[in-house]
């Protein structure tokens, strides 16, 4: 039976052979790709050219207002667009000035981003009159006055006059202020429900992983606590929120109470295909004040970055889907941090992420330079080993697993220490799983065929849809799994196959795992795999330079036979592990007892 050690030279040209090839293939199609759209950008403008833009209607009308009675007014400055409908006295359009939305027909991020636009938002405040008639705002028909950055919309409803103020703020920020005055003669109610319906929109390429990535987000406690909500309902009926929002994957629309909202509920449900991605239904009360309301409301139309959040010292930071505690720490204060440092040297995002690579592989260098040579140490014994499993060939599987461990303990092996590197490895791999979709500098930046690292890369176009992949496949996801799949070889050689029947092929369980990271990484953000593929291809330059410069198998074989000459103390692994196996041997022997006194 041949032993596997690894690569050899000839798989090593295999492997610098297969690298060139993969690059060349990369730039193929790069080229290939720049020239489609070329053709495509001079389709369009001919197309632009001859067909005029047509206007879509607007829907979700109140059917008791004419068209010609709505007004539009606008507040503007360098970072918000806003729109205001006089029909409710709602904002009615957000556009961010300094942000695109994905277009998915040129396939370009050159599309105005609209957080509201087209009635996908609508709001309002709702009590009964003293008939027991319900009222809703955003049923009734305001008058617009423009001042400066602030427009007033006022309404007469019975003899009751209410005010909607809004004032345009820097960093996002829409101060909104209620006002009424004879309110009380109409209604006798001491609180108004607030009823928000939102649709939001895709902007991102990768429709699932923004999709996952939309859901409630909100504060109570003073601030004090964050919770998240992806669950169809959210029901927060007992405490009272300080702010209520909907969050995607880089864009957040929050409406902030300054006293509060309570018996806070609501639900979600996804939509799979066309220009939006979830619908969301909120509902909450606001109190009022002799039957009045004036309260006291900020809208917050923002992208998620974290700085602007943080500046904001109202726990706005926690919407970014960081993870929490160990995980969240190293992405606001390690992967962050050095993106920013390394990329303020002029560097592309790609190359960026690559020097990151390097840092983080050095930090860990210490640990993976046992782990290689521990494994190098068990190639070594390897033959040892079998030739133990030959000889307990026809014996009890307890006694094979004693006779191994014995090998171990007088070679100086603890296999225990390889798996420090992967339980260290767990937190990052997390961490960066959350760095890369949500990191909002990346967002739009591309690198070689992959026109944004947050999403996914798709220069290979499937004809039809396959389970789990999708109509396409990352090139970026198949380098890295490829990589991982060299790498597996290379470490596999060190597994034990199974020594009793019905028990799992390690090994082959090895080689499965590398194609379904494909599954998992091809709707995945590009930037993610492009960072592990270079980390499992500086792991395989590691052990190529390992097994063939630093260490010398002959000397650590050496070194193996000296230690085995030496008395040996046994440590408290050891000595657990024997005792572990004692004791689950003499519980075998004894059912093997009982179950011959049945017979």
């Amino acid at each position: 039976m041949q032993q596997n050690n690894g690569l050899d030279k000839s798989q090593m040209i295999s492997f610098a052979v297969l690298c060139v090839v993969l690059f060349g293939f990369m730039f193929y199609f790069q080229n290939k790709q720049q020239k489609e759209e070329q053709l495509k950008t001079e389709q369009q403008k001919t197309e632009q050219a001859k067909t005029a833009v047509k206007q879509t209607q607007a829907s979700n009308i109140n059917p008791n207002v004419t068209p010609n009675a709505i007004q539009v007014s606008t507040l503007g400055n360098n970072e918000l667009k806003l729109e205001f409908s006089s029909l409710g006295g709602q904002v009615s359009k957000v556009e961010l000035l300094k942000y695109k939305a994905y277009d998915h027909k040129s396939d370009k991020a050159d599309l105005p981003l609209y957080l509201i636009n087209k009635n996908n938002s609508n709001y309002g405040f709702q009590f009964k009159d003293k008939t027991g008639k319900v009222i809703n705002t955003k049923d009734l028909v305001f008058s617009p006055t423009v001042n400066g950055n602030a427009v007033t919309l006022t309404a007469n409803y019975n003899g009751a006059v209410i005010q909607f103020i809004y004032t345009l703020l820097p960093k996002y920020t829409l101060d909104f202020k209620i006002r009424t005055q004879g309110l009380a003669n109409v209604t006798s109610d001491t609180k108004a429900d607030f009823l928000w319906n939102y649709n939001v929109r895709n902007f991102e390429k990768g429709r699932a992983q923004e999709q996952s990535h939309s859901e409630f987000s909100y504060a109570f406690n003073n601030y004090k606590s964050y919770d998240y909500d992806g669950r169809t309902t959210m029901e927060e009926e007992k405490e009272t929120l300080n702010w209520i929002g909907v969050k995607q994957q880089f864009f957040s629309s929050v409406i902030e109470a300054k006293n509060g909202f309570t018996q806070s509920k609501g639900n979600q449900e996804s939509i799979e295909e066309g220009e939006y991605l979830k619908k969301f239904n909120y509902e909450g009360f606001v109190q009022m004040t002799g039957s009045e309301l004036n309260q006291d409301f900020t809208w917050y139309f923002m992208p998620l970055d974290l700085p602007l959040l943080k500046s904001y010292d109202k726990n706005f930071d926690e919407i970014l889907p960081l993870g929490w505690s160990l995980i969240g720490g190293m992405n606001r204060y390690f992967f962050m941090p050095m993106y920013n440092l390394i990329a303020s040297w002029g560097l592309t995002a790609g190359w960026v992420i690559f020097i990151m690579t390097i840092i983080v592989k050095l930090i860990l260098s210490p640990i993976m330079y046992k782990q290689h040579k521990l494994s190098a140490m068990m190639r070594v014994i390897r033959p040892e080993i079998d030739e133990a499993n030959a000889k307990l060939k026809d014996a009890d599987p307890m006694k094979k697993q004693q006779a191994t461990m014995e090998i171990y303990r007088k070679a100086g092996v603890n296999q225990m220490a390889g798996c420090l590197p992967a339980l260290v490895q767990i937190p990052i791999f997390y961490a960066l799983f959350r760095f890369f979709p949500n990191f909002i500098d990346l967002r739009g930046k591309g690198f070689w065929f992959a026109k944004d690292l947050t999403a996914y890369d798709d220069l290979i176009r499937l004809p039809f849809k396959v389970p789990f992949l999708g109509d396409h496949l990352s090139v970026f996801a198949l380098a890295c799994t490829v990589v991982i799949l060299i790498y597996t070889i290379m470490t596999s050689g060190n597994i034990q196959q199974p020594q009793q029947e019905g028990m799992p092929n390690m090994k082959v369980l090895m080689y499965i795992f590398p194609i379904t990271f494909l599954f998992f990484l091809n709707t995945s953000a590009s930037g993610l795999s492009w960072y592990y593929f270079v980390s499992n291809a500086i792991n395989i330059l590691i052990i190529l330079v390992i097994k063939y410069v630093i260490l010398d198998e002959k000397k650590i074989h050496a070194q193996i036979q000296a230690n085995k000459e030496k008395p040996k103390s046994e440590g408290k692994f050891q000595k657990r592990m024997r005792e572990m196996m004692e004791k689950a041997q003499e519980q075998q022997k004894t059912q093997e007892q009982q179950r011959n006194k049945k017979k």
